[in-house]
């Protein structure tokens, strides 16, 4: 069955393989990006290649003008929206949480949960009967990331408390919701920690003894989304190879 699926952060890492894959399997698509326009666009141009409809959006998840802008396009664009992905993050340079600044957490809250909370609250006032929203979370919500990023952890720990909560709020609309928490990816995410090697150099905690792929926590995301996960609400699948 076709999908309209709106993606948040779309232009690179996991949401760029959301999109490609919802593209793939023959969903429209509408991704949205903050700065960088170019990689946006192709891959809006990528997706449509695949033969559906793809738009490519400037949208701040932090800002509410943004986000009400973005589904007001994407609804344009194809008449409604049916999954809503909500992916747009950030990391910042590993340290213990003594050594952060005040400015530093609230950007951290600000974008990974406030911005998902925005999100959230708009798919949840749009999306009919049969839609469904996937928070992309983080294994640091389980392992904490002490001494790197514990106020990331801190904030997608939020992402999974609203995973859960509004997953039993929207149920009876017939509207599900559900998480994905990925683990050690390689993704480009990694380079704002200040160690670009950090994949490499975490490998060794992984039972499965690699990272995972982007395309991998994608596959995850879009079953979620599908019509193949019609009973599952409220749920997080860990994507961590064991981790």
């Amino acid at each position: 069955m076709t999908r309209r699926l709106l993606v948040t952060g779309g232009s690179r890492g996991i949401g760029r393989a959301v999109a490609l894959g919802a593209a793939a399997r023959g969903w429209d698509v509408a991704l949205s990006y903050v700065s960088d326009a170019a990689a946006a666009g192709a891959v809006a141009d990528q997706a449509r290649a695949a033969g559906v409809r793809a738009q490519a959006i400037r949208a701040d998840a932090t800002e509410e003008a943004d986000t009400l802008a973005l589904f007001d396009a994407a609804e344009a664009g194809f008449g409604g929206i049916d999954v809503v992905v909500v992916n747009a993050g950030i990391i910042a340079t590993a340290m213990p949480l003594a050594e952060m600044d005040l400015a530093r957490i609230e950007r951290m809250i600000r974008i990974n949960l406030t911005g998902a909370l925005l999100t959230a609250r708009e798919a949840a006032r749009r999306l009919p009967e049969g839609g469904a929203i996937v928070f992309l979370s983080s294994a640091a919500a389980r392992n904490g990331s002490p001494g790197e990023f514990v106020d990331y952890a801190a904030s997608k720990g939020g992402v999974d408390s609203l995973t859960i909560g509004l997953g039993k709020e929207l149920a009876p609309r017939g509207i599900r919701v559900a998480g994905v928490r990925p683990g050690l990816i390689e993704t480009d995410i990694h380079a704002s920690s200040g160690d670009p090697a950090r994949v490499a150099n975490r490998m060794g905690g992984v039972p499965m003894g690699r990272a995972g792929t982007a395309e991998e926590v994608a596959e995850a995301v879009l079953w979620l989304a599908s019509a193949q996960a019609s009973y599952v609400t409220g749920a997080i699948l860990d994507v961590a190879g064991g981790r």
